[in-house]
């Protein structure tokens, strides 16, 4: 006979079974899809950014918070979600796969792989919105990061930690200038991460051939959100770029992110934002434009150092110092270094995962070269300085087709290296007084014999920054080169013979001089007999240089 103690037993425990099984979530009816989009009816507590799952595997992010209703951007098919179908809140942010595993793939602004490599096998996710470090949490940009272009490098020199725009025409080269810069990384520590945004499929594919032809794929990851691909997905791309390059920045590593461009970017948030009816303000965009981009772009930089005293022959991933303290900066250096000195058998040590850096290259492509338009000159006004590209230039045989004149580094000098500085401080002024009176000479008034040599002068070394696509130079080449115009030796070389003279002088220097070359790379300036033999070694090959 079943006594009455085992039946409640029993009952109790289906109970908490059941009880255990249940699940909780709220879900919202979707009351329109199209475009890209879909408006959700009684998700009332989701979050602004939140991620939302749809039927069928298809998941949206919820950007528009109305009274009534949510409007979500779709990262999927819209044919696979009809009127009145379910949408459930996640609890989760928009995430992206983050680390070393992701090198060398072409993704999906989601990480998915698009290169036929198989899934990314990443540890780690990160959300792609995140609050930009502080001012606390930041150093003066004071190291260099290499683009190989001598125009660049010596003129607009790039910090690691800058952001340095990209501006110009379509079709002047601002792209080659982005794949250049990464490959010039190849045999330095930075990873570089290229964010191709409403870009023809044709186009990427080709800048991946061109980055695994020169081996660069091996430290660089590329995301694609082409023409094709839907306007969210376009829209989120850059954010999932900054937030790879973090993860590489916030472990003491230096990363860096090429967006191209944020023109379409900005377009791609304009077609959603008018879909989702937000208000739109000037040339129909919505009136957050700035913050877009400025909340992107203030994720790049230079972190600070933190330093401990510890003792010698300590593990290297220690984190805390024998007297528990962390010294800042460059001035908690020097004190740290004054405090050793009385602790016998301990040093000084930077905490692993400080100093990172993360540099940013955003492209805009500009109509007719209005830089005065919105979104130009939104970003000018964001970013560290910028580097124009002039069709004029480009069509006249000038590649890089910079013009001097009006790009500019805000940090300046303080991403050189000093024997750069040392050669290159008079370059910029002799281009701007070429320019300058290059103008009176096209009227073919008779000029005096100062004005001639400055001309000259001028032609000589825009002859010599000129350079071929895919070839970066190594700075203590580039530093020979500008040696070489800056003091006069190419005013007598034929203009047509300045390519061929740079090329022989830096094929002399490698076999006949290469400890000084070594010297420039590894001291980063040149004392007085150092400046001594290059002058005589370059004196001593245009001896035996003969103009063809």
């Amino acid at each position: 006979m079943v006594q009455a103690e085992e039946i409640r037993e029993a009952l109790e425990e289906a109970f908490r079974e059941y009880r255990g099984r249940l699940d909780t979530a709220e879900v919202g009816t979707v009351t329109y899809v199209g475009d890209g989009i879909a408006r959700v009816y009684g998700l009332d507590n989701v979050m602004a950014g939140e991620l939302v799952e749809f039927s069928n595997d298809v998941f949206g992010v919820a950007l528009n918070l109305e009274e009534d209703e949510v409007g979500c951007i779709l990262f999927g098919s819209e044919a696979e979600i009809r009127e009145g179908d379910e949408a459930r809140r996640t609890g989760r942010l928009l995430e992206v796969p983050v680390g070393e595993e992701v090198l060398g793939r072409v993704i999906d602004p989601l990480g998915r792989p698009l290169d036929g490599g198989g899934p990314v096998e990443a540890k780690e996710t990160r959300p792609m919105e995140v609050k930009a470090p502080g001012v606390i949490y930041r150093q003066p940009v004071k190291e260099p990061l290499y683009t190989g272009i001598k125009a660049i490098d010596s003129m607009i020199p790039i910090g690691r930690g800058q952001r340095e725009l990209i501006v110009g025409d379509r079709q002047t080269g601002k792209t080659a200038i982005a794949v250049d810069t990464i490959i010039s990384q190849k045999n330095s520590d930075v990873y570089c991460i290229y964010v191709a945004i409403g870009q023809k499929n044709s186009t990427v594919a080709r800048i991946v051939h061109t980055l695994r032809e020169y081996g660069a794929m091996d430290y660089t990851v590329v995301i694609s959100a082409t023409a094709s691909e839907p306007a969210p997905l376009q829209y989120i791309a850059p954010y999932a770029g900054a937030t790879i390059g973090e993860w590489f920045r916030d472990r003491g590593m230096h990363a860096l992110v090429v967006y191209d461009d944020l023109s379409k970017h900005a377009w791609a948030y304009r077609q959603v934002s008018l879909l989702l009816r937000r208000p739109p303000g000037r040339e129909a965009y919505p009136g957050d434009i700035f913050y877009l981009h400025s909340r992107l772009l203030e994720r790049a930089a230079k972190l600070a150092e933190r330093y401990i005293i510890v003792p010698e022959g300590a593990p290297p991933d220690l984190m805390e110092g024998v007297d528990g303290k962390v010294y800042e900066r460059e001035e908690g250096l020097r004190e740290a270094m004054e405090k050793v000195k009385g602790i016998p058998g301990h040093e000084v040590r930077k905490v692993p995962g400080t100093g990172g850096s993360l540099t940013a290259l955003p492209i805009i492509e500009t109509q007719a070269g209005d830089i005065s338009a919105y979104i130009p000159t939104n970003v000018i006004s964001i970013t560290d300085g910028q580097i124009y590209l002039e069709s004029e230039l480009f069509y006249a045989g000038i590649r890089p087709a910079i013009n001097v004149g009006i790009s500019v580094s805000r940090v300046g000098g303080d991403a050189q290296i000093r024997a750069m500085k040392q050669v290159a401080g008079r370059l910029k002024l002799d281009l701007a007084q070429y320019r300058e009176v290059a103008a009176f000479a096209r009227f073919g008034s008779e000029l005096d014999r100062a004005t001639q040599a400055q001309i000259l002068r001028g032609e000589k070394l825009t002859e010599l920054l000129k350079q071929d696509q895919y070839s970066p130079m190594p700075v203590e080449k580039q530093i020979v080169s500008i040696y070489a115009g800056v003091n006069g030796f190419l005013d007598d070389v034929p203009t047509e013979e300045i390519g061929r003279f740079e090329r022989e002088l830096l094929r002399y220097m490698e076999v006949n001089h290469p400890q000084l070359l070594k010297d420039i790379a590894e001291k980063k300036e040149m004392d007085e007999a150092m400046l001594k033999q290059l002058h005589h070694a370059i004196a001593e090959f245009k001896r035996t240089f003969h103009v063809g």
